[in-house]
């Protein structure tokens, strides 16, 4: 059973450590930067890759650094990701951020792992992440496709339709979440019909 609790993270307002400027890194940072354009980054590593710079390049909230990884750069951190290609060092990050309390995803090494970057769809305000308990980012990458290919397109104008409707309702939560049940109920029951 997934047991992991799902929540969506404002990356804007958190600094974000991504150690690791190679091909995983890159893999890193290109979903941090698709899910979240104005995610707050700082990279370390020895030396960065072509993809990986130009994606930092294109990103005015990328700040890079050539160094190797050392704790200092854990100061002012909430989340820290290990990218390199040594696991020695991979560890060590780990260890270091638990010991700062922060929340560390060690690449390929779910055990090291507070979280993980699944799969995510993205139609306007919709958002959904899939999660295959970091077992398998392969099955998490073609259920994505398929998401994106059925969920319609203008889904996101449905979801502003209904923030305007929910904006006129008056009264308690409870009678707003009734509302609001009452009028989206018919999107499962359409669906059911087809």
């Amino acid at each position: 059973m997934n047991s992991l609790y799902p929540i969506f993270l404002k990356v804007h307002q958190l600094n974000t450590l991504l150690v690791g400027g190679g091909f995983v890194g890159t893999e890193k940072l290109s979903f941090l930067l698709k899910s979240s354009p104005e995610a707050q980054v700082t990279a370390v590593s020895k030396e960065f890759n072509e993809e990986f710079l130009k994606l930092a390049n294109d990103a005015p909230n990328v700040t890079l650094i050539e160094d190797a990884y050392h704790e200092k750069y854990l100061g002012a951190k909430h989340i820290v990701i290990a990218a390199t290609d040594d696991k020695a060092v991979n560890r060590q990050i780990h260890d270091e951020a638990k010991e700062r309390f922060l929340l560390v995803n060690v690449a390929d090494t779910p055990e090291l792992c507070d979280f993980y970057l699944g799969g995510i769809v993205t139609k306007g305000n919709v958002k959904i992440a899939i999660s295959t308990n970091g077992k398998s980012p392969t099955t998490a990458k073609r259920l994505r496709q398929l998401l994106e290919e059925v969920i319609p397109e203008d889904i996101n104008e449905l979801v502003e339709n209904i923030n305007k409707y929910r904006e006129t309702l008056k009264g308690d939560f409870e009678y707003k979440v009734e509302a609001l049940n009452k009028l989206t109920e018919g999107l499962v029951e359409k669906s059911k019909a087809e």
